[in-house]
């Protein structure tokens, strides 16, 4: 038995890519910059930069699939993934758990707090200690279209029923979609594999859709913005941020669906797939999560 077979840890050969890296987020911290004092040029500095993350991200994926295809990744090389994979994920939980306790801080903590004794005659005459908060005029004046003083902070909150509850249903369905596509890679059914693998890419587009919708209809007609409020703020950084991580998802997913149209993967060998499917679960979790806490409670 080799060396390699006995499970000692595969060394790549020295590479450019984290060079190419640091130069696209330098690009991309000086375009915020001089966005952010308004320089012209900061726009295109940023597109630069993105553009140069893209080429990194392509190319150096690349090298890895392309390693791994040939055979140079041992058990010791496996381990190594998952652990990384499983410490991102957790810091991805951190991350989101930070903003529901946020939530859970504001809706619970202080909201009340405020309401207690003379602290409201500090804020504005008729202040109400519920949620959602309304802005000055207090939360009796919640909803779109009611008659209230000019720069009062007038919104309607979000119901849970209609694309909420179309979204949530959804992202459970890929979840069993991306198993039964587990489930035929596994079994070596290549053709379960890719259907149902496609249709769980088709899910999250759909998903993504229903949501730009949400969206537009929340800052047009129901005057929702990231700006109204405690309750807008944290409504538009939950799911904003859950949608990025979808779109992020949704993108892996189609990587993985082309690899395995490709041919790629083993029954007994295919962590990437694992990865991405780690993922994907973790972003349904999330989603659970949001559903009851902003759209429902």
């Amino acid at each position: 038995m080799s060396d390699h077979q006995a499970g000692s840890y595969y060394l790549p050969e020295p590479s450019g890519w984290p060079i190419v890296g640091s130069a696209a987020v330098a690009l991309l911290t000086s375009g915020l910059v001089m966005w952010s004092n308004h320089i012209a040029s900061g726009g295109w500095v940023i597109l630069a930069g993105l553009l140069v993350l893209f080429y990194m991200m392509f190319g150096w994926f690349g090298t890895v699939i392309a390693e791994s295809e040939s055979g140079k990744y041992d058990q010791q090389v496996d381990r190594s993934f998952r652990w990384g994979m499983s410490w991102f994920i957790f810091s991805e939980v951190m991350f989101f758990a930070a903003f529901f306790g946020a939530l859970f801080y504001m809706r619970v903590l202080s909201v009340p707090w405020l309401g207690e004794g003379d602290t409201n005659a500090m804020l504005w005459e008729g202040f109400k200690a519920t949620w959602p908060t309304a802005g000055p005029l207090g939360a009796e004046n919640i909803g779109f279209g009611k008659e209230v003083a000019a720069g009062a902070n007038q919104f309607s909150p979000m119901e849970a029923l209609g694309i909420p509850a179309i979204n949530t249903l959804i992202l459970l369905t890929s979840g069993v979609t991306l198993t039964v596509a587990h489930w035929g890679l596994k079994k070596g059914n290549r053709g379960q594999l890719n259907l149902w693998l496609a249709l769980t890419v088709l899910l999250g587009v759909v998903f993504l859709g229903l949501q730009a919708y949400e969206y537009h209809h929340a800052y047009t007609k129901m005057g929702l913005t990231l700006g109204a409020g405690a309750y807008g703020a944290t409504f538009f950084m939950l799911t904003g941020f859950h949608g990025l991580h979808v779109t992020i998802g949704t993108i892996m997913l189609a990587v993985i669906l082309v690899r395995c149209l490709k041919g790629h993967f083993k029954p007994e060998s295919h962590f990437a797939f694992e990865a991405v499917s780690w993922y994907w679960h973790f972003v349904d979790v999330v989603w659970l999560g949001l559903f009851v806490f902003v759209y429902w409670l």
